[in-house]
């Protein structure tokens, strides 16, 4: 759709529904299709289509549709010919190799970068930006070894694997709030308020014309696939654990929370697991994510002090630090090419993010050829700062946010109901129905905010074996990386196996395919595979939560010391 001029005509339709469509815009994202044609909504909020910024949006589908004949067109006609199942896969139990998640398909990569002095990566080493953009990365399998185990995540020699407990994250998404003033969208309200002055020349050149065409919060295209596509890569490696609930005549209990892409993500990775209707094959709980309800997916919704920035998110001041040392030469470089507006660091970076957000939502974005390979990785880094200091390692609060989770994960392992709901879990979803015992597969969604949150509460202390993140340069080999762990789909799994070498049940856990060590709890030695007795593994968690005071980390009345820094995720100046 090409935006153009509101007509005369169009003109006398507006005043009675542009307000109800003007406030739809601006806190929703989405217009009111039935009340006011889009193209007649942003010609009447920004006039001249010409001027760079002005939003885009696509409502589709259209409200009411003139051929819709659903008595034409059944779902089912019958005559569906014979069919019967096969056999379910297990390439994680039976394959010699494991089916790596190496690419990002449907993206197109910028087919040049910005010319600057200095390589990002080595040499010999191909720069992917995809694998760059912290946690606004697609997922991919990380490289085996990486995280310290070199071992892979089908089941070890001698090992059968016995169950499945999945945590992931929901799929690409369109950015937060198009209202905001800052981030891509602020971006876009920068350029609007030039309108006039602004003008573009050489790589920026594309800015005189460009329009912001991102929406809010939901999946994109590239989203659902992800999800779909995690969900038969997860039945292609584990489809043999249904049998148990055959044998058992039950089904899987999965779990989501309400938000659109949340519910999406569950709803799309369930058609790529179950295929299509899924719906008499599993059961899925939705928990609410708002203030006031105890969620263990979305466990900031109950913390007051992860609203304090000077306690939750404490990221963004070493992140702008950072910002501000490794984009100086593009903001200089960049300025050259406008005028009628200076440009800030917050715009460069801004710039980035809409190169992140523009590829998974469009396919391709411009924005991302206006940066060198090293100013890259310089945002890559900034996203592992925000996230550190944020909701990780380096927060006061990011082991009390994740302990809920952590005790379920205790209580699904031991088959023993949570005693004490005294942290985000909700005591009245943890009934047989809705939070069943004896499953041999379990999958939950959730943000990458709170699987950092979980990382953290597991006291997995290996990603934070570097240290904190300095804000004025990259240490090298650093163990903290977003876009290893908390991309878009970013999965763990908790791999749970029987083996002849080792007496009771093992559990081993995998980060993007990545398998992680455990010898760093107590109780659980080194192991070439990353294995742990789930006893071992049972015992160190019930520590941890015993040590966790989510009341006072999230509810009481403190101050961080002032150049106070942790690697554990919790106010251990205490």
């Amino acid at each position: 759709m090409r935006l153009h001029n509101v007509s005369g005509d169009e003109k006398m339709k507006l005043p009675t529904c542009i307000l109800v469509a003007l406030a739809a815009v601006w806190q929703y994202g989405r217009l009111d299709a039935s009340c006011l044609a889009t193209h007649i909504v942003n010609a009447a909020l920004y006039g001249n289509v010409g001027i760079p910024g002005t939003p885009e949006w696509h409502d589709y589908p259209p409200s009411l549709p003139t051929n819709t004949f659903p008595d034409m067109f059944p779902p089912d006609v019958g005559y569906p010919g014979p069919t019967a199942p096969g056999a379910e896969p297990g390439v994680a139990a039976t394959a010699p190799a494991y089916p790596m998640h190496s690419g990002s398909a449907h993206l197109v990569a910028p087919p040049t970068f910005a010319k600057g002095k200095g390589k990002a990566t080595p040499r010999d080493v191909k720069f992917d930006l995809f694998r760059s953009l912290g946690s606004l990365s697609p997922w991919y399998s990380v490289e085996q070894g990486k995280f310290g185990i070199d071992s892979s995540p089908e089941a070890p020699d001698a090992c059968r694997i016995t169950g499945v407990h999945l945590l992931h994250r929901h799929g690409a998404r369109y950015p937060a709030d198009v209202s905001s003033t800052s981030g891509p969208p602020g971006f876009a309200l920068r350029l609007r308020d030039h309108a006039g002055n602004f003008t573009a020349s050489g790589p920026l050149s594309f800015l005189n014309d460009w329009t912001y065409k991102l929406g809010q919060e939901g999946l994109t295209p590239f989203g659902r696939a992800q999800l779909f596509d995690l969900g038969v890569s997860m039945r292609m490696r584990y489809g043999f654990l249904l049998k148990n609930f055959t044998e058992s005549n039950i089904l899987p209990v999965f779990r989501t929370e309400s938000q659109n892409r949340m519910l999406a993500s569950a709803q799309n990775f369930a058609l790529g697991f179950f295929g299509y209707p899924f719906e008499d094959q599993y059961q899925q709980v939705i928990t609410i994510e708002s203030q006031g309800f105890n969620n263990t997916l979305a466990p900031y919704r109950t913390c007051a002090n992860n609203g304090d920035p000077h306690k939750g998110w404490r990221g963004g001041r070493p992140k702008n630090k950072w910002i501000g040392i490794y984009l100086q030469k593009a903001l200089r470089r960049l300025q050259k090419h406008v005028s009628g507006m200076d440009l800030t660091f917050a715009d460069l970076f801004a710039m980035q993010e809409i190169c992140a957000f523009e590829t998974v939502a469009l396919g391709f974005s411009k924005f991302c050829e206006l940066f060198t390979e090293k100013e890259w990785e310089g945002f890559d880094y900034a996203y592992d700062i925000d996230m550190w200091y944020g909701v990780s390692f380096g927060s006061p609060l990011a082991r009390a946010q994740g302990i809920g989770y952590v005790q379920e994960l205790v209580s699904r392992l031991t088959e023993t109901p949570i005693e004490t709901h005294n942290s985000s879990t909700n005591a009245t979803l943890h009934n047989p129905v809705t939070f069943p015992f004896g499953h041999s597969l379990y999958v939950d969604a959730t943000h990458e905010v709170v699987v950092l949150n979980v990382l953290t509460a597991l006291n997995l202390s290996g990603f934070a074996a570097t240290g904190p993140l300095p804000s004025d340069y990259i240490p090298e080999d650093r163990s903290f990386r977003t876009a290893e762990l908390a991309s878009f789909s970013t999965n763990i799994q908790f791999q749970l196996l029987a083996c002849n070498s080792e007496p009771g049940p093992q559990i081993r856990v995998i980060v993007n395919d990545g398998v992680v060590p455990l010898h760093v709890l107590r109780g659980c030695p080194e192991n070439a595979h990353g294995m742990c007795s789930v006893d071992a593994f049972v015992n160190a968690q019930k520590e941890t939560i015993g040590s966790t005071d989510w009341a006072f980390a999230c509810l009481g009345d403190w101050e961080v010391p002032e150049a106070w820094n942790t690697t554990v995720g919790y106010p251990d100046w205490i």
